[in-house]
């Protein structure tokens, strides 16, 4: 069994992504090629925004915006305390501080309410009201911004953060590596009102091509202008005028193409991950003492991994359970952002972010592709029962 199927998908759209490598390769346009543009525009009418910039990867399309907006050594970011390492990795590289804020312990996104409180506890330095890093304690810092991740392919709860923000003046931007073409109250991620939005087109991720991608969606003509100059150096009127600070950030001609093959059926297999979803839910509702992710009302969820919850203290056992039954698993996070080492100077006590301490013990993701059959659910059902049994 794979865990992600991607030979499949490649035998049913192999002709049209040869096909679009021979093209690439015929005009020779290897860099910021045609391909770039045509697929910005497709992205930007897929997902409902004004303003697409392809980039080099998801952690790029996170950099670029808060590169543009300023945000450095004086100002603190609020991330979610469970997600992956490039949503906190990115103000930091900044140098800026990474505010740990605690999720939902069902969809997993940044707690909209625990948000406001960490706000107000580095407005006033008090760590009694949220927990803070040290150096939020030590000096004064500015709220410059919110990042939200989409975790596992369900966007977050948008409508109460964007307020939240807007009391604070913060920007928000969408972590959407994880839930590109998922939607929310009828509109789609990297449209949902916030400032930006970045999302990334790793192989693995539901849209992914066949090396490290990415893009950032914005409703602003002014940051999409800027974010363009970032990616190519700060280049100003041409590549050798540079105006900014910015990154080797481009995103390749082939990966555009490859991309361009995939859109063709990137509606079908969303709706073929719902229908695999779906097989899962009926089959692990009899298997006592495993939690199902749970999509919200008014949403879609595109599961760029479909992770369960099991009982403390199981998860290794039933790991290894299903690896002898050829049934392989993964771990989405085995460690919360404010546990890394690397974080270790902010002072945050593992305790301090509960829900994120608890999902990052508990929980297992199942193979998950949209070109699983009900069969093959059954048997991660049956196995996974057997193991908890």
């Amino acid at each position: 069994m794979q865990f992600i199927d991607l030979a499949a998908q490649q035998a049913r759209i192999r002709s049209g992504i040869e096909a679009r490598i021979q093209a690439v390769l015929n005009h020779g346009r290897y860099i910021m090629g045609p391909e770039v543009e045509e697929l910005e525009a497709r992205l930007c009418a897929f997902a409902g925004a004004r303003h697409c910039v392809a980039c080099s990867s998801g952690t790029d399309a996170l950099l670029m915006p808060l590169m543009a907006w300023g945000v450095g050594p004086a100002d603190a970011v609020f991330v979610p305390a469970f997600t992956f390492f490039a949503t906190s990795e990115a103000p930091a590289l900044l140098g800026a501080v990474p505010v740990f804020v605690d999720v939902d312990p069902v969809s997993f996104a940044m707690r909209p309410a625990h948000l406001e409180r960490a706000i107000e506890a580095l407005q006033k330095r008090d760590a009694s009201i949220y927990p803070l890093p040290k150096a939020a304690l030590e000096r004064s810092l500015t709220p410059r911004a919110a990042i939200c991740a989409d975790l596992f392919g369900q966007a977050a709860r948008y409508e109460a953060i964007l307020p939240i923000a807007r009391r604070h003046g913060l920007m928000v931007l969408e972590d959407a590596a994880q839930s590109f073409g998922a939607s929310r109250r009828g509109r789609k991620t990297c449209a949902l009102g916030c400032h930006a939005a970045g999302t990334s087109f790793f192989p693995a991720k539901p849209l992914g091509c066949y090396g490290d991608g990415g893009a950032v969606f914005t409703d602003d003509g002014a940051l999409a202008e800027t974010l363009r100059s970032i990616r190519m150096h700060g280049k100003g009127r041409d590549k050798y005028d540079n105006v900014r600070l910015g990154l080797n950030g481009r995103l390749d001609t082939l990966q555009a193409a490859i991309l361009l093959a995939k859109m063709e059926i990137f509606s079908d297999e969303i709706e073929a991950r719902q229908q695999v979803a779906a097989w899962y839910v009926e089959h692990l509702s009899d298997v006592a003492g495993v939690a199902a992710p749970l999509v919200e009302p008014d949403c879609t969820s595109v599961f760029a991994q479909y992770c369960v919850l099991l009982p403390e203290g199981r998860r290794e056992a039933v790991a290894a359970h299903l690896k002898q039954k050829g049934i392989p698993t993964n771990i989405y996070y085995p460690k919360p952002q404010h546990c890394l080492a690397v974080f270790a100077g902010l002072g945050y006590a593992p305790e301090q972010m509960p829900a994120a301490l608890d999902a990052s013990r508990r929980i297992l993701a199942l193979p998950f592709h949209p070109y699983m059959d009900r069969a093959a659910t059954r048997q991660v059902a049956e196995a996974l029962k057997e193991a908890l049994s």
